[in-house]
């Protein structure tokens, strides 16, 4: 595991002790998982920008809606 040092407000420092100390949490292992929720969130808000800019797409939009016409030419056979 790598080291890595920066620098934080002090008001934030203070809320990551205060919330480390009231869950019994080291404040490293706080911060590591707010790191991976705010890039698991970033993740999801590229996707969800790809899905809207699709969703523009003629070509892309024909080839969803005639993907699900032949699925549900399948449910009803």
């Amino acid at each position: 595991m790598a080291t890595f040092t920066s620098t934080l407000p002090d008001n934030l420092l203070q809320l990551l002790s205060e919330k480390a100390q009231a869950l019994s949490v080291p404040k490293n292992k706080l911060i590591e998982n707010a790191v991976r929720l705010y890039l698991e969130h970033l993740e999801k808000a590229e996707y969800i920008k790809s899905y809207k800019m699709a969703s523009q797409d003629a070509n892309i939009m024909a080839i969803a809606e005639e993907g699900m016409a032949e699925y549900f030419k399948q449910l009803e056979e």
